[in-house]
């Protein structure tokens, strides 16, 4: 059970909010239903449903096959926004979506924000927030030290009206379970894919006690993601991590804190199988010297879910740490008490192959229209891809295109109806703008980080014209948004759950396990995020 410490505090500390008496007596009301003292919570990026479902049927003495065995298997579990990895992280650890703790994309817009450079905040508002690979402080041979370069950070003007860094953590706008856990006593930890993560700190900038990020993608160095056996060893980095924290020592090996209350980490090697056209394509992965997997193909064989032998790799190699954590778990007597959910931040499209199309960027796409070059919302459109600092809007695209406009004497419903206009050559499904868009996401007049307009493409097109990858993420897609989920423990009996379920449902759950009011989470009271149905009591 969790410990009286942890439980108290989490009635009174809800990191910068006072409680209301209702609150408080509701607090008060929450018990714990099981015995569970520590939750492990792993996200397994690219992770479909399908995927699991085909895994555990041709691996019945797998991982995740044991974890199925004594858990809830959510077969109809949806990101609950645009499928980027840091609203997928993010639904996972705060309960809510952009709506409510602003983040859209790792590389994004503020119109708030000032260039890393403009160090007075001077001129006018509004800039590109990048919390990426390219943030990193690097040293010889183009290699991340795992650390954030601040010179690298976009400036705002504080509450003092003084021109400050704007970190990863600064840019949340509600808190995160580690928040919550650590002010209610419990220890925290995470691993992640890049220092940017620091994310996950929430708006306090100290939710988790014990952060760790290898670097994945270092900018002019090796760039893990072009080989899936490159990638797995970068995880792997991870689950050594995870299996020192289980043992009570930091991801290190250092020290003896204790094993967390909350902890987890991220794998990147079903989504890196799952996206290259040809593993190894550029010969960086020197590790890379298995014939079944250099310079062969990966994603699906077919738009059943049949994985190729390097996505198989990927989902092998992942599940195989699994039954490390579990290992580990058992053999420290914790396994029992310890809830293990697996699940995404996102998943990746299109699973089958015949459906992929890359026609090349979506603000390019645009310019090659017959009046892309003379109409007022061409014009825009191409004007704010075209700019990379200052107040002058932004395009991101994938399998998606969110548009942030500057401000030309345009409107974003002209814009939508103008694409709606060549949906067919710009291969649109759905473009959200106006008064479509603000019924999902907030009102783009009155929030800095709202997109103003947001192209959902037909399903398998990614808009780029790189040769290197065969799927991608970012939108809402079914192939992008329907990921895996179990939650287990092992006195939980096994069943599946059909009913639609968003991932943000996962945080207040795990506060609801540990014997804390789900309501300490922000985003819960905001987005009104309900318990994940079907856990046992």
């Amino acid at each position: 059970m969790i410990s009286a410490k942890l439980k108290a505090g989490a009635l009174t500390a809800v990191l910068g909010l006072t409680l209301s008496a209702p609150l408080l007596a509701q607090s008060q009301s929450v018990a714990p239903t099981t015995t569970i003292n520590h939750v492990l919570l792993i996200s397994v990026d690219g992770l479909h449903a399908l995927d699991v479902a085909r895994y555990i049927q041709d691996h019945p003495n797998s991982a995740l096959a044991q974890l199925s065995q004594h858990g809830v298997t959510y077969s109809n579990a949806r990101t609950p926004a645009n499928s980027d990895s840091f609203p997928g992280l993010l639904a996972l650890v705060t309960g809510g979506s952009p709506v409510s703790h602003g983040l859209f994309y790792d590389v994004s817009y503020d119109r708030t924000l000032f260039d890393p450079t403009n160090t007075t905040c001077s001129g006018g508002a509004g800039n590109m927030m990048v919390f990426d690979e390219s943030i990193d402080l690097y040293g010889l041979n183009h290699r991340s030290l795992n650390v954030i370069d601040p010179t690298k950070l976009p400036h705002r003007l504080d509450s003092g009206g003084h021109c400050v860094r704007v970190y990863p953590h600064d840019a949340m706008r509600t808190n995160t379970l580690f928040e919550v856990v650590k002010a209610a006593g419990g220890r925290t930890a995470w691993a992640d894919k890049h220092p940017a993560y620091d994310l996950v700190n929430g708006p306090s900038g100290t939710g988790v006690d014990d952060l760790y990020t290898p670097e994945i993608t270092n900018v002019g160095g090796l760039d893990n993601t072009h080989s899936v056996v490159c990638t797995v060893k970068n995880d792997y980095l991870k689950v050594a991590a995870i299996i020192n924290e289980i043992n009570g020592l930091n991801h290190d090996g250092t020290r003896h804190p204790g094993t967390p209350v909350l902890f987890g980490m991220n794998f990147q090697a079903v989504s890196v199988g799952q996206k290259l056209a040809k593993d190894n394509y550029d010969h960086s992965c020197t590790d890379d010297t298995d014939p079944q997997i250099n310079q062969q193909s990966g994603g699906y064989v077919d738009g059943a879910g049949t994985p190729t032998a390097v996505l198989d790799y990927g989902l092998r190699k992942t599940d195989e740490a699994l039954a490390s954590m579990i290992t580990a778990l058992q053999n420290r007597g914790l396994y029992d008490s310890t809830l293990f959910i697996v699940s995404a931040k996102h998943g990746q499209s299109p699973i089958n192959p015949l459906k992929i199309n890359k026609p090349g960027h979506f603000a390019d796409l645009v310019a090659a229209l017959p009046d892309g070059h003379s109409n007022p919302a061409a014009i825009a459109i191409t004007n704010a891809a075209n700019c990379s600092t200052g107040p002058c809007g932004f395009v991101q695209d994938d399998d998606i295109a969110l548009i942030w406009l500057q401000g030309q004497p345009v409107t974003d419903q002209q814009v939508a109806d103008y694409l709606n206009t060549n949906a067919n050559a710009l291969f649109i499904d759905e473009v959200m703008g106006g008064a479509e868009l603000t019924l999902k996401f907030n009102d783009p007049g009155h929030d800095s980080r709202t997109p103003d307009v947001i192209v959902q493409p037909l399903y398998g097109t990614v808009y780029t014209g790189s040769t290197a990858k065969n799927a991608e993420h970012g939108g809402f897609s079914f192939g992008d948004t329907n990921v895996g989920l179990i939650v287990s423990l092992p006195s939980f009996p096994a069943s599946v759950v059909k009913t639609p379920v968003a991932t943000s449902q996962v945080a207040p759950s795990i506060l609801h396990e540990l014997g804390i009011d789900p309501q300490s989470l922000h985003s819960v009271q905001t987005e009104k995020t309900e318990l994940l149905p079907g856990l046992p009591q």
